[in-house]
């Protein structure tokens, strides 16, 4: 069986402290041929960058959450002009919007939308200056999305819209945009009905493998430690709501990776 690329991990959280090397060290023996390790905070993104340096299969994306944005200033943008440069980096992310409203936290105000949005603009625009791919996070902002990519993108960017949540409409439109639908273990559950109609409707060549480990565990680990190993999950899932075979998902999904992020197994 081919390997699998994962197209969206945090192998530099600190939930990996413990056994990350060893994780790691598995993968081709598990399966996985490749992982791209997306930065979120800008804490974070020296390290996101070290992982790559240090194991061949791994490449890395930098950018920074919107959850993160307030991380961001003229000082921290230099840093992150300076890592997307860097020959490991093979996109910006992960990048975008969220409006999600926690019960615990105080409300998503106007102000905080205005300045994720303004980081998702610089960000898509360094995206731009790199000829880099880029990755997006978008939860509860569907509409803000959808309209400042049509602003912001040019001919010939591309990216993906990471662990996918809205309609099958939406992802059609998407798609017809130059992006890409980036499927994790949320497939699998009983309640993912939105996702399950998106996967199949979008063509197969649109379709990416992610876990967002080491959240989002798939079926029948969901609630622990997500981890690459549990990408088959993933594959099962699709190929039965595709009617395909498990290679069949596997190999698209790796062309497809290799189409928008421009990787092979190793550097």
């Amino acid at each position: 069986m081919e390997l699998i690329i994962d197209t969206h991990a945090h192998y530099e959280s600190r939930r990996f402290d413990e056994d990350r090397e060893i994780l790691l060290a598995g993968m081709r023996g598990n399966g996985i041929g490749a992982i791209i390790d997306v930065g979120a905070a800008v804490e974070d993104l020296p390290k996101v960058c070290g992982l790559a340096e240090k194991y061949p299969f791994v490449f890395a994306a930098v950018g920074v959450h919107p959850y993160e944005v307030s991380g961001l200033n003229e000082v921290s943008w230099k840093l992150l002009e300076e890592l997307s440069a860097r020959p490991e980096t093979i996109a910006v992310g992960e990048i975008g919007l969220d409006y999600h409203e926690w019960p615990d936290e105080p409300p998503v105000t106007q102000d905080v939308k205005d300045a994720q949005m303004y980081w998702f603009r610089r960000q898509i625009g360094l995206a731009r200056d790199r000829q880099l791919p880029f990755i997006i996070h978008s939860r509860d902002a569907a509409s803000d999305t959808m309209k400042l990519l049509g602003e912001e993108m040019t001919p010939g960017m591309a990216g993906v819209m990471h662990c996918y949540s809205y309609s099958k409409e939406i992802a059609m439109t998407a798609v017809n945009m130059g992006l890409y639908i980036g499927v994790g273990g949320v497939v699998t559950f009983k309640n993912s009905k939105k996702l399950k109609e998106t996967v199949k409707s979008v063509p197969m060549d649109r379709i990416l493998l992610e876990t967002d480990c080491p959240y989002m565990a798939p079926e029948p680990h969901r609630g622990k430690r997500n981890s690459s190993i549990y990408l088959p999950y993933v594959v099962k899932a699709i190929s039965e709501l595709r009617g395909i075979t498990e290679d069949e998902v596997i190999h698209a999904t790796n062309e497809n990776a290799m189409r928008l992020f421009g990787i092979g197994w190793e550097r």
